[in-house]
């Protein structure tokens, strides 16, 4: 697997909140955050190591080689430094393919996922 993306962003709870909103997207209904368009999929938990480390399979039929891999670490205070991690098989997708799935990442994670955080 190739790395296609990455970025790192703070998220204001800590490691294991925020694991358990990665591992159980849907578990708080009044605040919805994976909010899939209608070419994407729910993911799979394809491993987790409590509260480190999340993989989830592909959100995405038309790349289901991709997977998304979140570390998850203490940011020194109460909050957490959260990595995802694109990574895909190749032939890499093309430039448009791949700013999108990009783009989706860093809106579901850092814009929603955050957002229910109320920040």
């Amino acid at each position: 697997m190739i790395e296609a993306g990455s970025r790192v962003r703070s998220q204001p709870p800590p490691p294991d909140i925020v694991f358990e909103a990665l591992t159980e997207p849907d578990r708080d209904p009044a605040r919805p955050w994976l909010r899939l368009l209608d070419d994407e999929r729910s993911p799979q938990i394809l491993s987790a190591d409590r509260p480190h480390l999340v993989v989830w399979s592909s959100l995405w039929p038309r790349r289901p080689d991709a997977r998304v891999r979140f570390d998850l670490e203490p940011d020194g205070g109460a909050g957490t430094q959260l990595r995802w991690t694109l990574l895909v098989a190749e032939p890499l997708p093309d430039a448009s393919l791949l700013g999108h799935l990009r783009k989706r990442l860093n809106e579901l994670v850092n814009a929603n996922l955050r957002y229910t955080f109320g920040q």
